[in-house]
């Protein structure tokens, strides 16, 4: 029995004395940095705002963050908020890219636990953009979808019929 105590303290010392060691090399860690890819904003895209509420959050960090971080990175989105508390999500996106059902769609593909409601679009680019072509008569040339919709925020001729140069 001595014999296996005297074996064993043999091991054990010559255990601590190999993991001392004088040498200190530094630990090399490789750490992925996530490039965030920076929504380049296009001059000419016509921004639109949406406001909706989600349902089935259970948490700002966890719930809130995957989400607003998945519809940042949607293409065409210039910014994207989600507020656990108000259970609200605020998007700014170009009309021409993103739509509000594909927004919706997004956050139900997050969860299934997540349901969005009282969907709420601001086309204030829209606006923008008509009383801007309607200024030039050259670029009145627009189909029937946008005559009216020009028509219906901005009363000028020049949204209602086409005009020739």
């Amino acid at each position: 029995m001595k014999i296996i105590k005297n074996i064993m303290l043999v091991g054990l010392v010559a255990l601590f004395a190999m993991n001392c060691k004088n040498e200190t090399n530094p630990e090399v860690k490789t750490v992925e940095i996530a490039k965030e890819t920076a929504n380049i904003t296009d001059p000419n895209a016509i921004y639109a705002k949406a406001e909706f509420t989600i349902e089935g959050m259970t948490c700002a960090m966890g719930c809130a963050k995957t989400i607003e971080k998945k519809i940042a990175k949607m293409e065409g989105v210039k910014s994207a908020t989600v507020d656990f508390d108000k259970k609200l999500a605020m998007v700014e996106y170009d009309e021409a890219k993103v739509t509000p059902a594909l927004l919706e769609n997004t956050v139900t593909k997050v969860s299934d636990t997540y349901k969005v409601s009282n969907m709420k679009t601001d086309s204030s680019g829209n606006k923008a953009k008509c009383q801007k072509d309607c200024s030039n008569a050259s670029t009145c040339a627009k189909t029937a979808a946008e005559k009216a919709a020009c028509a219906s925020e901005n009363k000028k001729a020049c949204c209602s019929e086409k005009k020739s140069a």
